[in-house]
């Protein structure tokens, strides 16, 4: 039986979104994504991925099949992030880790968690992690509180920490004496609202190829609020202060790592950490179909 329109490619080896979504598995495990299935012009299922009510119904509907995570839900206009790219993160940390010292008990920092709280969500379904979420949105933090209710094994896992300063990222969150293996980040990508807005436009745009526009209003598929898109200065200052107050924590935080968007600013980042006085600075490469990303890696920790 028809089961997608396009297959995920060079996902890491451990990742199950490798294979074909199966619709009908997916729906089952969730009934609210059959409201939102097409069909290809081959009569293959899919959803309107410029429809951001469908990627959310597709979403909660892959973290209940594969992750047995109950009743995940998000704001309107909130950030949605697509799974198969999350975990795939997840899992190159796991790696990471595995790599100083397997089998060890993980505690995970998360850095804007976001409304969504995908990544200790994922870290504690699949490697059973403890992981702390922080973020500067009290509504934020709420939504995931929500989610969590819903998903007891979860809760007793995953503690919620309001950023107060959104100037910091560490401080105020990690508590004196805390230990952490690692800290995930995906950080705000655009500079301005202004920025976001047109890239949204340019994705949207790219989705809808081929497909008469009912009016002009940029719907984000993906979603996203202020906090999530943007910020002054936007990905590369963000990552430059995050680098900066890392080494304040370099005790307490044996690994330090950051999603980065735009390639060239992969360079004058490494330059930057090791500046700092890190002792080693990795760059972890990541595909998704026809996206590339790469994850930036730093520790100030002795490296056997």
């Amino acid at each position: 039986m028809p089961q997608i329109t396009a297959r995920m490619k060079k996902l890491h080896l451990r990742n199950i979104h490798n294979q074909e979504y199966d619709f009908y598995q997916l729906i089952e495990a969730s009934p609210n994504l059959a409201n939102y299935i097409t069909r290809t012009p081959s009569s293959q299922q899919t959803i309107d991925f410029a429809n951001p009510s469908a990627v959310k119904a597709l979403n909660a509907a892959l973290l209940k099949h594969h992750y047995r995570i109950n009743d995940w839900n998000i704001p309107d206009g909130a950030l949605c992030p697509p799974v198969p790219g999350r975990v795939d993160y997840i899992h190159y940390i796991a790696d990471l880790l595995d790599s100083i010292e397997p089998d060890k008990n993980v505690r995970m920092l998360d850095i804007g968690t976001g409304a969504n709280g995908i990544y200790p969500l994922l870290a504690s379904s699949v490697y059973d992690w403890e992981c702390v979420a922080t973020d500067i949105s009290e509504a934020s933090l709420d939504n995931v509180a929500e989610v969590l209710k819903s998903n007891a094994a979860l809760e007793s896992r995953i503690s919620l920490r309001l950023q107060h300063d959104k100037h910091k990222m560490f401080e105020g969150v990690v508590l004196p004496q805390e230990q952490f293996d690692v800290s995930v980040c995906n950080p705000p990508f655009h500079a301005s609202a202004e920025d976001a807005l047109h890239g949204s436009q340019r994705k949207v745009a790219n989705l809808n190829k081929g497909k008469a526009e009912p009016n002009n209003k940029p719907l984000l598929n993906f979603g996203g609020m202020e906090n999530e898109l943007w910020c002054n200065g936007g990905e590369a200052l963000f990552l430059k202060k995050m680098i900066k107050e890392s080494k304040q924590f370099a005790s307490q935080i044996r690994w330090f790592t950051s999603l980065v968007s735009k390639a060239e600013s992969v360079k004058p980042l490494s330059k930057l950490a090791n500046k700092a006085g890190a002792t080693d600075v990795k760059v972890i490469e990541m595909t998704q179909g026809k996206k590339q990303t790469r994850v930036l890696v730093w520790t100030f920790q002795a490296v056997d």
